[in-house]
C-alpha cells in the first residue's frame, strides 16, 4: 500500500450547510463525510492541520485510514477533497467506508526506472510520458504504492504498454486494452550522431 495506515479523530456534526461549514473552518476544522457500504452517511469534522499534513505527505488518496467518531472506528479511503482555489486550504473531504472485500477504483502513480539503460535516451531521445498515473480496480486493503516501468533496452521509436507492467494479484486496469504508458521519441534538434555510433559499436 501507498504508506502506513493512520488514524484520525473526528467529531460528529449535528448541523450541515454552508454556514455551519464556514464556522467549522474558522475554528480550525474541516467538514467531511463518511459514506458507502450501504449505510447512512455520517457528517464529521476533522482537524485542519492533521488532514492537510496527510494530503501533503503523498499517497493520501490511496491509503486506507481509520477515523474515530465518538468512540466508534471506521476504516475509510479518501475519495475526494476540495481545496480553496485562492488560498489553497482544504475545504471538504469525502471518505468511503471500506472492508476487507471492498473493491475500489484508484489512480496509481507510474515510476520509470533504468533510464540509464535505455539506448534511445542515451543518444538524446526524450521520454514522452503519456500516463503519469494508471487507473485500476483493486482490493481496498491491497492498493499498490506505484507501478515500475523498466526502460532497459528501449530505443527511439519504442512504445511502452501496460502489458509490460506486472500488476499485483487482484489488480486490473479500468481501461480494457493494451494502452500506451510512454514512448521514446527523437529530440527536436535531432539525434547525437556520435553518441548513436558509439552505442551501435558497443
Amino acid at each position: 500500500m501507498s504508506q502506513e495506515t493512520y488514524e484520525l479523530k473526528a467529531e460528529a456534526r449535528e448541523r450541515v450547510g454552508k454556514g455551519s461549514a464556514r464556522e467549522l473552518r474558522r475554528n480550525g476544522l474541516i467538514p467531511a463525510v463518511i459514506y458507502g457500504d450501504k449505510q447512512a452517511p455520517i457528517a464529521i469534522a476533522l482537524n485542519t492541520n492533521e488532514v492537510t499534513k496527510r494530503i501533503h505527505a503523498g499517497g493520501f488518496m490511496t491509503t486506507v485510514a481509520t477515523i474515530e467518531v465518538d468512540g466508534k472506528k471506521y476504516k475509510v479511503l479518501p475519495k475526494d477533497y476540495q481545496l480553496d482555489p485562492v488560498r489553497d486550504f482544504t475545504m471538504h473531504v469525502d471518505f468511503l467506508r471500506v472492508s476487507g472485500n471492498t473493491q475500489v477504483t484508484v489512480e496509481i502513480p507510474v515510476h520509470f526506472i533504468n533510464e540509464e539503460k535505455s539506448q534511445g535516451l542515451k543518444v538524446g531521445g526524450v521520454l514522452n510520458i503519456v500516463r503519469h498515473e494508471v487507473e485500476v480496480h483493486c482490493p481496498a486493503d491491497a492498493i499498490p504504492e506505484f507501478f515500475n516501468v523498466d526502460l532497459s533496452g528501449k530505443k527511439i521509436g519504442d512504445s511502452i504498454h501496460i502489458s509490460e507492467v506486472t500488476l499485483p494479484k487482484g489488480v486490473t486496469t479500468v481501461i480494457d486494452r493494451d494502452f500506451t504508458i510512454a514512448t521514446i521519441i527523437a529530440p527536436a534538434a535531432g539525434i547525437d550522431e556520435s553518441a548513436a555510433e558509439g552505442e551501435a559499436e558497443a
